[in-house]
């Protein structure tokens, strides 16, 4: 059993490489990663800045918007990454080549979602020393981290997905683009429920991104408020509805994968 894992451990290692070094050749999916949110986060909350006393967007402290700042690289970096890379993939006919080799498609799926678990860890902690930075009231907590990790796999699983489904590359960064814009701003991110009107009130529990958002703001802003659709579940009960969400997308994204087994 231990020679399996290792041997397992070992594929997923050198698989998760591979598409490291790959990332880092392209220089525009670099460039959205660490660098278009900072430069969110310097026009939005160290230009435009809160108005506490007013209304609309950005009415609250800028503390109350940092899950919407860590929501842009955990939900938009996966989605177009892993779903543009299985779309290529597929085009390419590379996963019929790596069905000839002892590497399985939830192992390749593990080794994409490794590398953006820790792509995406780096550009949270680059965007929380930027926050800092501009004064932003916030505590740090290791909630933090458990939520960037479970939400990149999350998504991960969905990207999966998407590049099955896309009928080219191209196709499924548009697809990702489509599906992500909606769920950042619809899911308790940068527009707080109450602004949303009434009836809309149950929609955002629809969206992943939602227990996220809220879950982060629980740990580092303030205890979650109860809503007449979900009560304040508290930072551990968002984890474990997010955790439950990404071991399905998990389960589904590899089994959307093209893999041509003998």
């Amino acid at each position: 059993m231990s020679g399996v894992i290792a041997a397992r451990s070992r594929r997923v290692r050198a698989e998760a490489v591979a598409s490291y070094k790959t990332f880092l050749r392209r220089r525009t999916a670099v460039f959205f990663t660490f660098v278009f949110p900072v430069v969110l986060v310097v026009i939005f909350a160290g230009l435009v800045q809160t108005d506490p006393t007013g209304s609309g967007l950005f009415a609250k402290p800028t503390g109350y918007y940092v899950p919407g700042y860590l929501a842009v690289v955990v939900l938009f970096t996966p989605l177009s990454r892993v779903g543009s890379e299985v779309a290529r993939y597929r085009e390419d006919n590379r996963f019929e080549k790596l069905a000839s080799t002892p590497l399985t498609r939830f192992e390749w799926l593990a080794a994409q979602s490794l590398v953006n678990v820790a792509l995406i860890l780096t550009a949270a902690v680059v965007l929380v020393v930027s926050l800092a930075l501009l004064g932003t009231s916030m505590t740090l907590s290791p909630w933090l981290v458990a939520f960037v990790v479970v939400g990149s796999v999350l998504f991960c699983g969905i990207a999966a997905v998407i590049g099955r489904v896309a009928s080219s590359q191209d196709g499924a960064i548009s697809m990702s683009n489509g599906i992500a814009l909606p769920l950042l701003f619809v899911s308790e991110t940068f527009i707080a429920p109450e602004q949303f009107p009434a009836w809309f009130e149950s929609v955002p529990l629809l969206s992943p991104l939602t227990y996220f958002s809220r879950g982060v703001r629980a740990a580092v802003y303030a205890p979650p408020e109860s809503t007449a659709v979900l009560p304040a579940l508290g930072v551990g009960g968002y984890l474990a509805i997010l955790t439950g969400l990404a071991v399905l997308s998990f389960v589904a994204g590899g089994t959307a994968l093209t893999w041509t087994e003998n």
